[in-house]
């Protein structure tokens, strides 16, 4: 069978198509990794104006408690997460991680408490085992229901605000992280304020059949284009924000990762709720204690990029590994390379100098505050 025969398509699919996208193999699916524009005008666009991003492929799913009580499913989740999702008021969402019993990270997510129901967003290459990870931990006192039929894009960057208040003009009261319920185009849609790119913005669930109709309106917008996936994995370097499989996996525990921030304090140690969490032991410990790495920025020197897996040492010899780079690229709005990767404790402190390998060279590089950018989002 043709390869890309057997890849899925999204429900913009023939739009992509129709806007001259070069298309590629992402998680299954068959995905725009960039337009006619190209990949360095893309990124820009979404830093200086806005840009609409299909990330379909993604995995939408409800969680309802069998009770119908919002409390019961919060319960439920936080058997499998560590964050505070009780606590979650109505029409917001939480950034997350699914745990596993040695305090590694299955796959991150963006959890939305919505009416008496959690609307769960995960990403594209794990959804399938994580459906499955919900139903085998919650399927006794919840429904979980995937949402195959739903398109999600994203548009992002500063004009977002007045480009989507076109379509729906209380989009402009909504805060980061907000959630709501609207009609788009006369269609019913979920939108939360919230991206990757690091720019304000928002995140549209839209049913697949309207969703064509709803990206042509944006994209009629002047101060819109079309990002595919180059420039959508260059915005978020700059911003700092892990891709799961490169930044976090299931040997990296969110302590490791940094992502401290996301485990509230009914979460921790005294708290509330404390524990009671696939790897509590490990992850409540490493807050108390500390971890032996930490994920770290990094700045090159010169403009050649360090990539994805080059190996990190505290001298330009070679001979003292100490880590290694995780993500790693161009960063057009920083006008030079940047990266992300794992160090030990002695080696993360900012202004830090050590040294990447590069084709046999021993490039150095400079520990940096994260992000890269100063993020945008309406707090």
């Amino acid at each position: 069978m043709d390869e890309t025969a057997a890849l899925k398509k999204t429900p913009l699919h023939a739009l992509h198509l129709s806007l001259g996208a070069r298309m590629v193999p992402f998680a299954g699916y068959d995905m725009p990794v960039q337009y006619p524009l190209g990949v360095m005008k893309e990124h820009l666009q979404t830093r200086t104006s806005a840009g609409l991003f299909d990330v379909s492929h993604m995995g939408q799913v409800i969680i309802r408690a069998k009770s119908g009580k919002f409390e019961d499913a919060a319960l439920a989740l936080e058997s499998i997460v560590p964050v505070d999702i009780l606590g979650l008021p109505e029409a917001r969402q939480r950034y997350g991680f699914f745990t596993d019993e040695n305090g590694g990270i299955l796959d991150d997510l963006m959890i939305t408490h919505i009416d008496d129901y959690l609307f769960v967003v995960v990403n594209a290459a794990c959804k399938d085992a994580d459906f499955a990870h919900l139903e085998k931990h919650l399927g006794d006192r919840c429904e979980i229901m995937p949402l195959e039929d739903r398109a999600l894009v994203a548009l992002q960057g500063p004009r977002a605000v007045s480009v989507l208040a076109e379509l729906w003009a209380d989009v402009a009261a909504m805060k980061f992280m907000d959630a709501r319920h609207c009609r788009l185009h006369d269609v019913s849609c979920v939108v939360s304020r919230s991206g990757y790119s690091g720019e304000d913005g928002f995140e549209i669930s839209i049913p697949g059949k309207y969703a064509e109709d709803i990206a042509n309106r944006l994209l009629e917008h002047p101060d819109v284009q079309p990002i595919g996936l180059g420039a959508r994995d260059s915005l978020r370097l700059e911003a700092g924000l892990c891709l799961y499989g490169n930044d976090i996996d299931t040997t990296t525990s969110p302590i490791e990762a940094g992502l401290e921030w996301a485990i509230q304090k009914a979460r921790r140690n005294a708290g509330a709720r404390a524990g009671g969490f696939p790897g509590a032991s490990r992850i409540l410990a490493e807050l108390q204690d500390g971890t032996t790495r930490r994920r770290v920025g990094l700045k090159p020197e010169g403009k050649a990029p360090v990539r994805d897996h080059a190996k990190l040492y505290a001298d330009d010899q070679g001979k003292d590994e100490i880590g290694e780079v995780t993500s790693g690229g161009f960063g057009p709005s920083v006008e030079g390379p940047v990266a992300m990767g794992y160090v030990p404790p002695s080696h993360a402190a900012v202004g830090t100098r050590i040294y990447a390998e590069v084709r046999g060279r021993y490039l150095p590089v400079t520990v940096s505050a994260l992000p890269f950018i100063t993020p945008t989002y309406k707090r």
